[in-house]
């Protein structure tokens, strides 16, 4: 009498009341039942090779071969035995699977995701021709002005398939040492050495392809060496670097050939005290400044076009201005050698107006731009910003006002071509599930190929453009949710709210 008895969930309400929700036994659907019955000639059992003609026929899956189904019938006949199921199967069929077996089949996430479990795209192209799972503060453990930085969230967000890192880089009170830090804010710094250790630790729990550590810095020169030493001493052999005869790359290596590797992200520091000198001293040589003179100043034209490519709030702006910290030095001190050597991907900013930015000729680089430098962009120049994206790298982060670490939507620098849309993982809603969800694609190894249409040269006239009505078939994908299984485990009876149970609801 007992195993028929129902069973409940409870819930606290109002904090003295109990309320009840019965827990009701998963049952096949009538959909299923019917196919089931068509694929079976009405019987009660299913044989692989009638499995595997539902399963191709009815299910679409296209791929699946009858010795697929085979082993899918033995893994589900080893259930059965494991169980103990006294179901009463005739001798001749001993072999085939009941309708029961084959519903909790459907449901079972390790035998049929909806997700393929292994990385099944070609991974030999440039990193430039990638989605990259990426980060944005991601050492903060909370809001953006209050939160501790620690190397927890880091931990985290490798352990989801994170595959871009971002490290805040400021000299310490006495300025000896490093720390990563949200500056200008109330956060408390965590130490730079805890961050790269846990790295190089939990880098590749979840995938072997690269890990891409994006440095915002603000440390001086020997702070920069210091640095340097730490990577490599840290690292060891995992820190890719292109080397020194070949610092300027004209196609960004494959993830297939960074397997297990660290790669280093920032704007070279001899760019930083170049623009500096010419800042500070306006008497400097032509040759000081001729890359002022190979751009030339502006027409009045190119300002109509003309956005800004960093906010004027929020830490990320400094990410290709000089720190505070260097002003502090002579103007033509160097700097460290090592520090610029093992820097891989630079984050380089060319003057003049947008189309200049833009340019695809020479060395691959990376710009990185807020929500809204995009949203200002891509109304004048998307399809500038799409021939960029198709041989280097964008990175698009959240706005300055986003201090409670909520996101956009990213689809939006997506659809450009943006290979880093860099989310506050520590957040919550719909953006940064749109994120999730992208990323378990492709095995979850924090790397998706974009579509061939994103990376297809044509002629002006017959580019992809997300802001013009395209000429293509589109295709409506409609879910039918026949159930919810297994998540009334992963809530505590009060986890939702202290007053009332939790709302369960599908739209």
């Amino acid at each position: 009498m007992g195993n028929n008895m129902a069973t409940y969930n409870k819930y606290k309400s109002f904090l003295f009341f109990i309320r009840k929700f019965k827990v009701t036994e998963p049952v096949s659907p009538q959909d299923l039942e019917e196919a089931f019955s068509k694929f079976t000639g009405g019987g009660s059992h299913m044989s692989a090779d009638e499995l595997h003609r539902f399963l191709v026929e009815h299910q679409g899956e296209e791929d699946y071969t009858l010795l697929d189904s085979e082993k899918v019938v033995e893994k589900v006949l080893k259930e059965r035995k494991r169980c103990q199921e006294s179901v009463k199967v005739d001798q001749n069929r001993e072999h085939e699977i009941t309708l029961d077996e084959l519903f909790r089949f459907l449901l079972h996430d390790d035998s049929n995701g909806p997700l393929k479990a292994e990385v099944h795209h070609d991974m030999g192209a440039p990193l430039s021709h990638y989605f990259i799972y990426t980060g944005h503060n991601s050492y903060l453990t909370g809001n953006q002005l209050s939160s501790d930085c620690s190397e927890e969230p880091i931990i985290k967000a490798l352990k989801r398939g994170v595959r871009v890192i971002e490290l805040d880089l400021w000299p310490t009170y006495n300025k000896h040492d490093i720390k990563v830090d949200h500056g200008w804010t109330l956060t408390n710094p965590a130490s730079v050495i805890k961050c790269l250790e846990s790295i190089k630790e939990y880098g590749f729990v979840a995938s072997q392809y690269p890990v891409i550590i994006t440095i915002e810095d603000h440390l001086t020169t020997d702070l920069r060496a210091k640095f340097a030493e730490m990577a490599t001493q840290i690292f060891g052999e995992m820190l890719f670097y292109p080397g020194t005869d070949c610092s300027c790359l004209t196609e960004f290596p494959s993830p297939e050939s960074l397997k297990n590797r660290v790669i280093i992200s920032t704007k070279p520091p001899k760019e930083r005290f170049k623009s500096n000198r010419i800042k500070d001293n306006p008497m400097l040589n032509e040759s000081d400044s001729s890359e002022e003179e190979t751009w030339g100043n502006e027409s009045p034209d190119s300002n109509k076009n003309e956005v800004e490519t960093e906010d004027t709030n929020g830490s990320d702006r400094d990410e290709g201005n000089v720190s505070a910290c260097e002003c502090d030095h002579k103007p033509y001190q160097e700097c460290s050698p090592d520090y610029k050597h093992i820097i891989t991907i630079h984050n380089t900013k060319l003057k003049g107006c947008m189309k200049d930015k833009l340019k695809t000729d020479g060395e691959v680089r990376r710009l990185s731009w807020s929500e809204k430098t995009l949203e200002k962009a891509s109304e004048s120049h998307g399809t500038d910003i799409l021939r960029f994206t198709q041989k280097n790298i964008l990175r698009v982060y959240p706005s300055a006002m986003r201090v409670k670490s909520s996101n956009f939507k990213p689809h939006i620098g997506w659809m450009y071509g943006a290979q880093m849309v860099a989310c506050n993982m520590q957040g919550l809603g719909k953006s940064l599930w749109l994120m999730q969800g992208m990323f378990r694609a492709n095995g979850g190894c924090g790397y998706v190929k974009k579509p061939q249409f994103l990376m297809e040269k044509h002629q002006c006239d017959n580019e992809f453009d997300p802001t013009r009505i395209q000429s293509v078939k589109k295709k409506t994908l409609k879910v039918k949710v026949y159930m919810g299984h297994g998540w009334s485990s992963d809530f505590s009876p009060t986890h939702f709210d202290k007053c009332s149970p939790p709302d369960f609801y599908t739209k």
